[in-house]
């Protein structure tokens, strides 16, 4: 793993790595007692929803963790934080954000997961920390970056062990 400023890139080779870093955030996040806004950004099938899957089960959630595709959002409210998995693919328009009270997750100290986060563009706040993921090879390709103070200081926490860390 490499790390410039506000921004680290690594390479998963694999789904079980895809989901450690989504524990290593959960145990960051639960370490430093309050939220985040995390946009997770790639394509279909780069393991946005893996690293979902990870975060929710670093948190303690014991059971399936799906892609809220059609609900556009599956609380996990049980969780410290509380916890909310977005999946923005199927939205039509960002307005419609709106009308689902999208503002009110975003309060207080809840985790805020987002895939496809450019559907909501203009309603959505600024995120704490961007994930995006590329395919290289048989793994994947990951750049953190933080995009607040909050985001920065989980990044600066993270701590990934394993083939392709640092």
């Amino acid at each position: 793993m490499s790390m410039t400023g506000n921004e680290r890139r690594l390479f998963l080779e694999s789904e079980a790595e895809t989901e450690q870093l989504g524990r290593e955030l959960a145990r960051r996040v639960a370490e430093s007692g309050r939220g985040l806004v995390i946009c997770l950004e790639g394509d279909l099938g780069m393991g946005k929803t893996t690293i979902s899957r990870g975060v929710m089960r670093g948190l303690g959630h014991t059971g399936a963790v799906k892609s809220p595709t059609y609900t556009l959002v599956e609380p996990y409210e049980d969780l410290e934080p509380p916890a909310y998995h977005f999946d923005l693919y199927r939205l039509g328009d960002a307005e419609e954000l709106e009308y689902m009270g999208i503002r009110d997750y975003f309060a207080g100290d809840n985790l805020c997961l987002i895939e496809w986060p450019e559907r909501g563009k203009g309603i959505l706040p600024d995120p704490d920390l961007e994930i995006h993921l590329d395919r290289q090879g048989e793994g994947r390709s990951v750049v953190i970056r933080a995009r607040s103070e909050r985001g920065a200081s989980v990044l600066n926490e993270l701590q990934l062990i394993g083939p392709g860390h640092n």
